[in-house]
């Protein structure tokens, strides 16, 4: 079995220097994808610049060159080496005149933004306003971007969430009590989805699908009849009212103890899993071919196991709903 032999990738648009940013909130899997974009570059001979603090730190000019060493033994680590941070600044259009006047002082062809939808809009505009190509990487746990399977970090949080799951249910048990686990998901439920299946749990609340906590409250009773030693119920933050609400109406509708664990931050930390340092590698590869090829105004992103590329406006704007069949499954293993 041979080598395959390296071969350049096709550059009509002529790029030899970029720039890369993490934006917003961090997830799991970032680094991989700096890794990618860093040492996807050089062996095209493009020069990467790495841009810290996300777009709070471009506007003032935080920014360094960033060679194959600089990245090296980063892909297992959680977070972002080059920090990242969310600005006010550049929600005004000063703001983002003074990050292009920047970019354009560092002789920057192309930007790649690491990071949601509030990362993306910001990404959009720089582009409307100041014609710089960019090119998105989807890194959110949350995984509401549209045009892409899964976002970066996502894999790592649905395992996290899932741990934490595990050891409560033993708890539980041994109480007899009612665990109300609130997982991440202000706008979306996949991870409250795939953590209810993963984990047995007897309901999830997803804000894609608000109902009643008092619909519930008959399927915790039957589970205690049928010899259930606890229960457990996912919530997405984004359902109304979270966890405490739906606690307090178990509590009062069954008589059971119940009791409340926010996971909260612990979901973003880590070291991810393997599924998103393979994805982010992919990612971050494409996102560099993009601006290579001339795309821009586009996320990177892989759907069916093939890269894809998605405007950044319908990144927010299309929904991306959660997996109804799942749902549908969750529902039905609970009894």
């Amino acid at each position: 079995m041979t080598t395959p032999e390296f071969t350049r990738h096709p550059n009509p648009a002529g790029i030899k220097r970029i720039a890369v940013l993490t934006s917003g909130g961090d997830a799991p899997g970032m680094n991989a994808a700096i890794r990618a974009v860093v040492r996807t570059g050089a062996q095209q001979g493009i020069e990467v610049v790495g841009v810290r603090r996300g777009f709070s730190g471009l506007h003032r000019g935080e920014l360094q060159v960033l060679g194959p060493r600089d990245v090296a033994n980063i892909i297992q680590r959680g977070g972002t080496i080059l920090l990242t941070a969310r600005s006010r600044t550049w929600r005004s259009p000063e703001g983002r005149a003074k990050g292009a006047e920047v970019l354009r002082e560092w002789g920057i062809d192309g930007l790649i933004v690491i990071g949601g939808d509030g990362s993306f809009h910001g990404a959009y505009y720089l582009q409307e306003e100041h014609g710089i190509p960019v090119i998105g990487i989807p890194g959110t746990i949350d995984n509401d971007l549209y045009g892409t399977d899964h976002t970066i970090g996502y894999f790592t949080a649905v395992e996290t969430a899932l741990e934490a799951v595990d050891k409560l249910r033993d708890t539980g048990a041994s109480h007899e009590r009612i665990f109300v686990i609130e997982v991440m998901g202000r706008h979306a439920g996949h991870i409250a989805l795939d953590v209810a299946v993963a984990g047995g749990a007897e309901e999830v609340f997803i804000p894609e699908d608000p109902k009643p906590v008092e619909s519930v409250v008959k399927i915790v009773k039957e589970s205690v009849t049928k010899g259930k030693m606890g229960s457990i119920i996912i919530v997405a933050e984004g359902h109304p009212g979270g966890a405490q609400a739906v606690a307090d109406a178990l509590a009062e509708g069954t008589g059971l103890e119940t009791r409340v664990s926010i996971l909260g931050h612990i979901q973003r930390g880590g070291s991810p899993v393997s599924s998103d340092r393979v994805l982010a590698s992919r990612l971050g590869e494409a996102a560099v071919f993009a601006l290579m090829e001339g795309e821009k105004g586009v996320m990177v992103g892989r759907t069916g196991g093939g890269i894809t590329y998605t405007p950044l406006h319908e990144t927010w704007e299309k929904r991306k709903d959660v997996s109804r069949d799942l749902y549908r499954c969750a529902l039905s293993l609970s009894v």
